[in-house]
């Protein structure tokens, strides 16, 4: 289903106004590489697990300015981070059919760049927010779609929980789809080792990596066999399998960067420590598994009833480091205000 009119007219508390609320999603298979840099194409699939934790609030409102405002924290986004989101809002507006510009106000609650899922929170945000402002009326898989040309993994943040991004041949076929996990229960403690943005982007890293790493074609021929793997194991709820899987695919992602020219190295001393302390706590038998993607910071898979301990045992052994514990959380959603001034959530058939 899709929204209706009047669901359109109470997204938010002014007509040309919208403001949505996304989370972010850790891949436990993985995207890295892309084979349309334009559409924003994979050249694999990948399925990830969207938290409870450190969303991001995007408002986007229509005005008759002459050029558009972009805030990130309240500060006005300079450079390429703003022309990565006015291309996009270029692309809403042609979508739309309309010409005005407009103000984005985002806020992170998590830090920007820094490896931990910023452009998967903020550009699902953006895609609701925007394209409820601007009237569009589109289900789950079009705002999926439209949420892929901001950031590739921005598409799986539309949806709950676990959720499978289809590599696909054009824009059409490249979506993602939510999938059921009935018995298994899922968290994650996310480490803050360095918060600070990262030297090179993902961006670049992929570049980089796809053009120059001789082990990236294993890499996508691999990765669909994982993906494959992977959705069988979820069936039948199998967490030690998952999280097998997942550390494998991670590890195997960032040894295709290590094989570029030069190599992309993303991890420190301190997340191989980090990496050490998984191993170390799953033998001493609480089980969890290591994932990480272009960065520094290791997010830490888990049983969904053990992720309170996980974090304690972590700020036991490394009392310096920042943790963010998380389950599985909800998709994009509009977030609308009611009468009196009190804040309250709307879900939509277009967002759920």
């Amino acid at each position: 289903m899709t929204l209706t009119p009047q669901q359109l007219a109470t997204t938010a508390s002014e007509e040309g106004s919208a403001t949505a609320l996304a989370n972010p999603n850790i891949a436990l298979v993985k995207y890295w590489g892309k084979r349309d840099e334009a559409l924003i194409l994979p050249w694999t699939g990948s399925l990830s697990l969207t938290l409870d934790a450190a969303p991001t609030t995007t408002t986007v409102r229509l005005t008759d300015a002459h050029d558009d405002v972009v805030l990130l924290g309240g500060r006005p986004l300079e450079g390429t981070a703003r022309s990565r989101v006015t291309r996009f809002i270029d692309l809403v507006r042609a979508l739309a059919g309309r010409d005005e510009r407009v103000t984005v106000d985002s806020h992170n609650e998590i830090p920007t760049g820094a490896g931990l899922a910023s452009s998967a929170s903020g550009f699902a945000a953006l895609a609701l927010a925007a394209s409820t402002a601007f009237g569009l009326d589109l289900d789950r898989r079009a705002l999926s779609r439209l949420a892929r040309r901001g950031s590739g993994s921005a598409s799986r943040s539309i949806f709950d929980g676990l959720a499978v991004w289809h590599a696909g041949h054009d824009d059409e076929s490249s979506f993602a789809e939510g999938v059921p996990a009935s018995g298994l229960e899922l968290g994650m403690v996310l480490t803050v080792l360095d918060a600070r943005a990262k030297s090179v982007s993902s961006r670049d890293g992929m570049r980089r990596t796809v053009d120059t790493s001789p082990y990236y074609p294993a890499w996508v021929e691999r990765t669909p066999v994982e993906l494959e793997e992977m959705l069988a194991a979820i069936s039948r709820a199998d967490f030690t399998a998952v999280g097998t899987i997942a550390e494998r695919n991670a590890m195997r992602m960032h040894a295709t960067m290590l094989g570029a020219e030069p190599p992309v190295r993303y991890w420190g001393p301190a997340s191989v420590e980090l990496l050490d302390l998984v191993a170390n706590l799953r033998g001493d038998g609480l089980e969890c598994y290591a994932t990480m993607d272009a960065g520094p910071n290791v997010k830490i898979l888990c049983r969904a009833d053990a992720v309170d301990e996980l974090a304690t045992r972590i700020l036991e052994a490394q009392p310096d480091i920042g943790v963010i514990p998380a389950r599985a959380g909800r998709g994009a959603r509009l977030i609308t205000s009611e009468p009196g001034g009190s804040a309250g959530e709307q879900t939509t058939e277009g967002a759920r």
